[in-house]
């Protein structure tokens, strides 16, 4: 509604006061409902007050209309309805510009609301919908006589004729920097053969090229190219991309709110569901295709989290990043994880530092000791890491690694990192990787029911 709509009525209702109140229809510009009849007393006091002063019913007219839909009232849209049907019964044209009412947007009803109506609005524009296309072979059908061409008998065959760009799945990012870094999961990107584009919400799409994978963590960053633009001094500079903050994971409380945005199977861009975390510190192991990994620390929530959304950002309602949605329980309501922002923030700033992912390696296959593990194998304590051989054949400790020269072996139980406790939630892997390759640690086990210091000079694990 505009302020030219209700000036406009009140010139119009001044013009043709007298006719109005020729056609006794004063009455019905103050009735709220058809068939309505105000009280005799009411209806006298408003027919002596309209004889009166007219004004005085045109600034009624226009406060009740203009400031009652400038407020978003109801029953201000109906009195300006209402006041309409009163001309159109006088016999009064009533100017096209006084219909077009444009109603006032909606109003959020809450704090919360508002702010994730705020944060999606801001982040929407940074969330990416990632498409995987691979050459593809083309087989074509043709059919041979078995009999050398004598006989009605003919076989179906089989051969490749070429191939053909197909698309192959998708998944979703969130751009990061202003220059073009996009995060998402590396399960997404993990076919180094295949082809990925990059699309935006306003349509535009961006060939994407795979910086690094993270070797530990469900990982990796992309890379779009910036196109150049001409400003408004006639110079040639880099367009920024719109890039979204990311946030400190490690000050999340469960039952906080957040919100996911992404690539809903793959086919509904942008879809936008929300939750609280549910739970922080799991551990899981993620399947799909030729894809499983046991992730540590992840963040668990109940916001919907579909095929397709893998890569997408989980936000809390500042707008910030603290989560990179990877993974659901198909055979659950409402369980999706989310791997912790601050591992992305990681990688990230060693990929613009150094160009690559790299972590600390000690070089050990283990086990998290339970309470229930150590009842049933008789361990000598309910704490620590467990060193062995995996169920493929895998040696416990590689030979060459940190553990190996610094004298672990197997069936060890590491119980201890520079004097931090080895738990099950205070991992073995999370405490290696508070440090960088080339520091020195010192590890003390429990050998034979003997405790031992070793010290251990951690290497390098690159994707």
């Amino acid at each position: 509604m505009t302020l030219q709509q209700p000036l406009k009525l009140s010139r119009l209702l001044l013009n043709n006061y007298g006719k109005l109140s020729r056609m006794n229809t004063m009455e019905k510009l103050f009735s709220f409902k058809r068939g309505y009849k105000l009280p005799k007393s009411v209806r006298a006091f408003t027919k002596t007050l309209t004889k009166q002063n007219k004004r005085f019913l045109i600034m009624v007219v226009f406060s009740s209309t203009f400031f009652g839909l400038l407020a978003g009232a109801a029953a201000g849209s109906f009195a300006y309805s209402q006041v309409l049907s009163s001309l159109r019964l006088a016999g009064i044209d009533v100017p096209d510009v006084l219909e077009r009412v444009v109603e006032k947007e909606y109003i959020p009803q809450t704090t919360e609301e508002q702010k994730i109506i705020s944060v999606v609005k801001e982040v929407s524009p940074s969330v990416v919908s990632i498409v995987i296309t691979k050459d593809v072979p083309v087989v074509e059908q043709f059919f041979i006589d078995p009999f050398g061409g004598s006989s009605p008998f003919l076989i179906p065959q089989y051969r490749q004729n070429g191939v053909e760009k197909q698309e192959v799945g998708g998944g979703t990012g969130f751009i990061v920097s202003e220059d073009g870094m996009v995060v998402t999961n590396k399960h997404v990107v993990l076919d180094d053969t295949a082809d990925y584009t990059v699309f935006l919400t306003d349509g535009s799409s961006y060939a994407a090229r795979v910086v690094a994978k993270d070797p530990v963590q469900d990982l990796a960053i992309l890379r779009i190219e910036q196109e150049s633009v001409v400003d408004s001094q006639g110079n040639l500079r880099s367009k920024p991309f719109p890039a979204v903050q990311l946030g400190n994971s490690d000050s999340l409380q469960i039952g906080q709110t957040v919100i996911a945005i992404g690539n809903a199977l793959g086919e509904f861009r942008n879809t936008v569901s929300t939750g609280v975390i549910s739970g922080l510190g799991r551990t899981i192991t993620a399947s799909g295709g030729d894809f499983v990994e046991t992730i540590e620390d992840v963040i668990q929530t109940d916001a919907a989290i579909n095929r397709g959304n893998s890569g997408g950002p989980l936000l809390n309602l500042a707008g910030e990043v603290i989560g990179i949605n990877t993974a659901t329980v198909l055979e659950a309501q409402s369980i999706g994880f989310a791997i912790p922002g601050n591992k992305a923030s990681r990688d990230l700033r060693q990929v613009q530092e150094q160009g690559r992912i790299v972590y600390p390696l000690l070089g050990v296959r283990y086990v998290l000791i339970s309470s229930r593990m150590a009842q049933e194998k008789g361990l000598p304590v309910n704490y620590g890491a467990l060193v062995e051989s995996s169920s493929l054949g895998e040696p416990a400790v590689t030979p060459g690694s940190a553990a190996d020269k610094a004298g672990i072996a197997e069936q060890d139980i590491i119980v201890e990192i520079n004097g931090e406790r080895v738990t099950q939630e205070n991992s073995l892997a999370g405490l290696i990787q508070e440090h960088d390759p080339g520091d020195t640690i010192v590890v003390k086990i429990l050998r034979n029911g003997e405790e031992k210091i070793l010290t251990a000079t951690l290497q390098e694990r690159v994707e």
